[in-house]
């Protein structure tokens, strides 16, 4: 009889038991309320918990910067009940041109546009969206801080940070960072040997895995590489009836560090799909073999 990895199983973030696969609104802005509201409806009925924005996102619509946060503020405004509902995450810190600022006259000011824009008085976690290399950590840290002891942020992530950097801001912090966002899918292996999961699992943050499926990539692979991973996923999709996202996800979720892939789809019937993830099942042995794969090396 195999032995299979543990099954996914919800993750805490800062006292939220959040379910293991995030719903992200990077392709949100640039459509209607009853649009907008139908994809909230269908991810939480595919009990998605943690929901996850961002003030840049929507910029490279007619709507501009900002546009996603907006729209998912009007959604509140025609439904309180869905933000009570939630664990609302957002980031800041990127501005097109610049393109990093994480200093303390605008974090403060960014925080403040995003809870104007969503509507609500506080959101639950908020990153730092990439590390600006000119801000010091202490200026950082004041400033989070002081958001934090308004009550306008209710925990602390960060995003696209190295360990280094991730280390140095905690160490500055007098609230613990919770979490981590980064890259991770089978195409993208680098927190696996970087430090990020090992990070994350030390420090008991919670790591929220962008572009679980490549960027699309695994949905149509351009080379022999991608090819090859795909065609194990298919084989565990079969094996299991379920979509070959659906055993991504899965493959990804196996790891100790729980990762919380941020599903990025904004068709409705796809976010429909999102509880397939919880059926397959991985052995060591599988797993290995899709990792190395996707290496395109065995492990020695």
């Amino acid at each position: 009889m195999p032995v299979h990895l543990p099954a996914p199983a919800p993750v805490d973030i800062a006292g939220h038991a959040v379910a293991p696969i995030a719903w992200g609104m990077w392709r949100f802005a640039g459509v209607d309320l009853a649009t907008a509201r139908a994809r909230i409806d269908a991810a939480f009925e595919a009990g998605v918990t943690l929901f996850d924005t961002a003030d840049i996102y929507g910029f490279d619509t007619p709507g501009g910067f900002g546009s996603a946060e907006a729209l998912l503020g009007e959604v509140f405004a025609e439904a309180p009940g869905l933000r009570d509902a939630m664990v609302l995450a957002t980031k800041g810190g990127i501005i097109p041109g610049v393109p990093y600022d994480s200093s303390a006259p605008y974090l403060a000011s960014a925080i403040d546009a995003s809870i104007r824009r969503l509507r609500t008085d506080r959101v639950e976690l908020w990153q730092i969206h990439r590390p600006d290399l000119l801000a010091h950590p202490q200026e950082i840290a004041r400033t989070l801080e002081e958001a934090h002891r308004d009550g306008k942020i209710g925990a602390i992530g960060v995003s696209n940070f190295t360990p280094a950097q991730t280390a140095a801001l905690a160490r500055l912090l007098s609230v613990p960072l919770v979490s981590h966002q980064s890259e991770f899918s089978p195409l993208h292996l680098a927190p696996l040997f970087d430090g990020l999961f090992d990070q994350s699992m030390e420090q008991s943050m919670a790591f929220l895995a962008w572009s679980p499926l490549g960027g699309g990539r695994l949905g149509d692979p351009a080379d022999d590489r991608g090819r090859s991973v795909a065609a194990l996923l298919d084989a565990k999709a079969a094996e299991y009836d379920v979509s070959r996202a659906a055993a991504t996800y899965s493959w990804a979720m196996a790891h100790p560090a729980r990762p919380i892939p941020i599903v990025g789809t904004q068709k409705v019937e796809r976010i429909r799909e999102i509880p397939q993830a919880f059926i397959p099942r991985w052995t060591r042995a599988e797993w290995y073999a899709v990792l190395q794969v996707a290496m395109g090396e065995r492990l020695p």
